[in-house]
């Protein structure tokens, strides 16, 4: 059996969040159990995923059910969704938020994950803001082996300071380094403009921040433009902007296929040339596939939480998984807490 992970770790999986729940995390939840050492407590209706689980012949030992009967739908209002108390949201937060798992993977209802986050799971003392993050596919950086950059708030705060975004900046930069293994990640501002004075109020005073902050590696304010060509490995900005640049690159994969179709018949050799270059395109296609990437971190609270795309299948929430074992195995949490109680805020 692979153990790249640590077998101590044990990771609550929403088993019925999610456009394809349950069978996406069953499935996930199988390969978890064959080929790694990570512990998972699968959250969700029992009838439904103990006969799965048998089907599967998987040891009852690796997988534990927690009996969660009903389900947060995806369109609920999250104040409503929070009355739902047997849900298997609430009841995975809950498990989490008393110990029973160290981390959470859910592909649920977004809105109600984040309200029950906060209010079962503590914020790290100083945090004045939890924030959700997205990994985005990038070009290559010479100091990071990592295809990714990571983007903070993606939409958890519709409502930020210049003081909440300097706090995304520090949690950015620890994940980084823990996850990415980057040792002095890179962190740029996203702004209109390059300059120091570019941008409303909230961003002006949010650089300013950024540039004294010692210890931090400001790169200085990023444009649109340059967000994908790799220019920082942390980037920071106001929840609604975040949220609207990742559903932006989230498409750019579905639009490069759309468009190529109708060039490739035009002309035969094009045709020819794109069934020879078939596996280097669908390594393109796989890197701007964004239910790939597993899922965003939910960053500022003493527990992990890995937020899934909806639509995730398997191997998305395989990889969220390993990712949740991943940043409790490295202590992104501690890490987060270093710079606070040294005075970084």
């Amino acid at each position: 059996m692979n153990a790249p992970l640590s077998a101590v770790r044990t990771v609550a999986l929403d088993a019925s969040g999610g456009d394809h729940a349950p069978h996406a995390p069953l499935h996930a939840a199988v390969a978890i159990a064959r080929n790694t050492d990570i512990g998972l407590l699968l959250v969700g209706d029992r009838a439904r995923l103990e006969p799965a689980l048998r089907a599967a012949s998987v040891d009852p030992d690796r997988i534990e059910i927690l009996h969660a009967p009903d389900t947060v739908p995806a369109d609920e209002p999250p104040q409503q969704a929070l009355r739902r108390e047997q849900s298997s949201l609430a009841r995975a937060v809950q498990a989490v938020a008393d110990g029973r798992a160290e981390a959470l993977v859910s592909a649920g209802n977004t809105g109600a994950l984040l309200l029950h986050v906060g209010r079962a799971i503590p914020r790290i003392h100083g945090i004045r803001r939890g924030a959700l993050a997205a990994v985005y596919p990038t070009l290559p950086r010479p100091h990071n082996p990592d295809p990714f950059a990571l983007l903070l708030d993606v939409g958890a705060n519709l409502h930020t300071t210049p003081e909440d975004l300097l706090q995304f900046a520090w949690m950015g930069s620890a994940y980084a380094a823990r996850i990415s293994k980057v040792p002095q990640p890179r962190v740029g501002l996203l702004n209109i403009g390059e300059e120091a004075n570019k941008g409303d109020e909230l961003l002006r005073a949010a650089h300013a921040l950024l540039a004294a902050a010692p210890g931090l590696h400001f790169h200085g304010n990023v444009e649109g433009r340059d967000v994908p060509l790799g220019a920082v490995d942390v980037l920071v900005c106001p929840g609604i902007l975040g949220n609207v640049v990742l559903k932006l690159l989230e498409s750019m994969g579905e639009v490069m296929t759309r468009m190529g179709e109708p060039v490739y018949r035009q002309r035969l050799r094009w045709r020819v040339g794109r069934f020879l270059l078939r596996d280097g395109l669908a390594r393109v296609s796989n890197l701007l596939d964004y239910t790939s990437y597993g899922g965003a971190p939910i960053l500022g609270f003493e527990r992990i939480v890995i937020k899934a795309h909806g639509c995730s299948q398997a191997r998305a929430l395989e990889n969220a998984v390993k990712v949740a074992a991943k940043a409790v195995r490295e202590d992104v949490c501690g890490a987060i807490a270093e710079p606070l109680a040294g005075g970084g805020s």
